[in-house]
């Protein structure tokens, strides 16, 4: 079996080595960089969310039959493309669920109490004039609106009623037990929206759920209100996210997660390129107007980055192409 390991950090090469002594496994930074002779041969691809998979790269690969994500979400594998050319997808349908959800309350504390708004302007001057600019306000006693309550979005549920905060949730299907046990309140969204002083974001990239935080649903929110975004770009309409920013309709954002990442990170490579869609440029505008914000911070999708996180994602991934390959129960996407 021939593996092509996409983009993998630094120490986990001698960790997939190990578990597939009998394979050949090639390792790449990124896909394009596969020669001809490798697209032909190859039978499993691994990629991580940073490394799309379009129907071109599946379909030059001939002898390609399955796809390993090394993430939860798959929104960057062309799913009709794999089916139609036989070729099976998995996942990792959890990992992480603490570090995701401890980035997420972290951002919550830097947004409530200035956090990087304080440091940027001492890194200016080691002597502020005036401390008003950093008030802040106490997390104790303020409602939290939860979207999404898998293992990520129920952390930080437990975690922000730890912290004394109301906690409300959204969830297409709730889970009522565990609700009660832990105080959260589940509620139809424009509610949630209409009462929370934070509003974090944490359900998967599907069609259903592209631009679910917009204009209309943006406007419902305090303006006192943050959003806070670990899950994915695509949840949240960037460009109506940009103009309530900038007219202060509401008080500020947290992102670790952009809409139009892969073309963020290939921006140069853009400008070589004719005929590019204009909505990329459109996408890559408002990303780039949403960073200047001084109410915005934006991180570089690393909510998930800490060793644990990536151990748990690299030996799930390598159960699942060693289950497949054996014929055996593996995360498959269905």
């Amino acid at each position: 079996m021939k593996i092509v390991y996409v983009g993998p950090y630094s120490g986990e090469e001698e960790i997939v080595q190990k578990a597939f002594l009998e394979h050949e496994v090639l390792f790449i930074e990124k896909l394009e960089h596969l020669q001809p002779p490798d697209f032909n041969s190859a039978e499993v691809i691994s990629v991580f969310v940073d490394t799309p998979v379009t129907s071109d790269v599946i379909e030059k690969m001939p002898s390609l039959k399955h796809i390993a994500a090394r993430s939860t979400g798959f929104d960057h594998i062309d799913l009709e493309a794999a089916k139609a050319n036989d070729v099976v997808i998995s996942r990792v349908p959890h990992y992480g669920a603490e570090t995701v959800a401890e980035y997420a309350i972290a951002m919550m504390f830097t947004l409530s109490r200035n956090v990087y708004r304080a440091y940027m302007d001492i890194q200016d001057s080691t002597t502020v004039p005036s401390l008003e600019p950093y008030e802040g306000f106490t997390l104790s006693g303020k409602t939290i609106g939860v979207v999404g309550t898998g293992t990520i979005g129920k952390n930080v549920c437990q975690i922000a009623r730890g912290i004394g905060m109301r906690v409300l949730a959204y969830e297409v299907h709730p889970d009522e037990d565990w609700a009660a046990s832990y105080e959260v309140t589940y509620m139809p969204l424009d509610e949630l929206l209409r009462d929370s002083d934070i509003v974090s974001i944490h359900v998967p990239a599907l069609p259903a759920t592209e631009h679910m935080i917009g204009k209309e649903e943006i406007a419902l929110m305090k303006k006192s209100a943050y959003l806070i975004n670990t899950a994915r770009g695509s949840i949240v309409d960037t460009a109506s996210l940009v103009v309530a920013l900038r007219d202060k309709a509401i008080a500020g954002a947290a992102l670790d997660v952009l809409e139009g990442e892969p073309e963020m990170h290939d921006e140069l490579e853009l400008l070589n390129q004719k005929n590019v869609n204009p909505e990329i440029w459109q996408l890559l505008a408002a990303n780039h107007a949403l960073i200047d914000l001084s109410n915005v911070i934006v991180t570089p999708h690393i909510a998930f980055n800490t060793k644990e996180a990536k151990r748990e994602i690299t030996d799930t991934t390598l159960e699942n192409i060693i289950n497949w390959s054996k014929g055996g129960h593996f995360n498959q996407v269905s």
